[in-house]
């Protein structure tokens, strides 16, 4: 496969799922999170409470990997994206820019004023982060057991 094909793919395959679970390190270890994304290009934008386990570990530890998957019940339908990068808080016009695109893949966080009260008060209290990838690999196990193809990445991929 080219690398623009699977550039293609990986790209549709981020637009297509929703969840990454973000692994990080601190001072109490390893620690891995379920996260909502949404993409734009190859980084990672999400919300986070600045006081969640790996929101902290975050200031002190920025390199991160990340797993985005289906759950699969039979070992042939694998695919999914690995990946391993920075991380590290928003703020100003890209802060602005991830909720935009935040609200058109969630639309619940594009629309708070019809959003529940309790969704606003949540998201008044988190913080922005995103993650920029510089390795990436793409699994399909319908291609072989164990498939996986790298995705040259240029530094600071976007």
């Amino acid at each position: 496969m080219t690398q623009a094909a699977l550039r293609a793919r990986v790209l549709a395959y981020l637009r297509a799922h929703h969840v990454m679970t973000l692994a990080t390190h601190g001072g109490e270890g390893p620690w891995a999170a379920a996260v909502f994304y949404v993409n734009d290009a190859f980084t990672l934008y999400f919300l986070s409470a600045p006081k969640s386990r790996h929101s902290m570990n975050l200031v002190g530890h920025p390199r991160v990997a990340a797993a985005i998957q289906e759950d699969y019940a039979d070992w042939p339908g694998i695919k999914g994206v690995q990946l391993e990068g920075v991380a590290d808080g928003l703020s100003g016009d890209e802060e602005k820019r991830a909720r935009a695109l935040y609200g058109e893949k969630f639309p619940v966080v594009g629309r708070l004023s019809q959003a529940p009260a309790a969704i606003v008060a949540a998201l008044a209290k988190v913080r922005w982060y995103r993650v920029v990838p510089q390795r990436l690999h793409f699994i399909d196990n319908a291609l072989g057991f164990g498939h996986r193809d790298e995705l040259q990445l240029h530094p600071g991929a976007r």
